[in-house]
């Protein structure tokens, strides 16, 4: 089984993938979104050449727990994956990984340039970890 995590945003979708057993996950790449389309299409090639069965969606949710108009965005975006893919979407909640990745970042003495070519694949591997470890025990 092997999983895709993606941080998806107004700008780029940030991709991350696991390892064959599902244990750990590493960033991948920045997608510049486009069209839908090319996404898509980008995307379809992640899964194929890494050989994805599963994807994970960060659901950017409020600190009250309740979802906002971003969050609504990732729920359709993941519904689209789901239909136009055809295999398992999940949601995870993905409150505070952009802040957790940039700390991260910050504490290894990373540019301000660099930070921002790494931020969402960083992002995508920590939802995706975060949703594989809660999902192992």
């Amino acid at each position: 089984m092997r999983y895709m995590g993606l941080d998806y945003g107004d700008k780029t979708i940030g991709v991350a993938v696991s390892d064959e057993l599902g244990w750990t996950a590493q960033g991948l790449e920045v997608i510049r979104r486009t069209t839908q389309e090319r996404d898509l299409t980008r995307l379809r090639e992640i899964i194929e050449q890494y050989g994805v069965t599963e994807i994970v969606v960060g659901l950017p949710k409020n600190m009250n727990n309740t979802i906002g108009p971003r969050g609504e965005i990732c729920i359709a975006f993941s519904q689209t994956l789901h239909e136009t893919l055809e295999m398992p979407v999940h949601l995870w909640d993905e409150r505070l990984t952009t802040v957790s990745a940039t700390r991260t970042l910050l504490e290894a003495d990373v540019s301000r340039k660099k930070r921002k070519q790494v931020i969402d694949k960083m992002a995508a591997a920590l939802i995706l970890q975060n949703y594989m470890d809660s999902h192992s025990r």
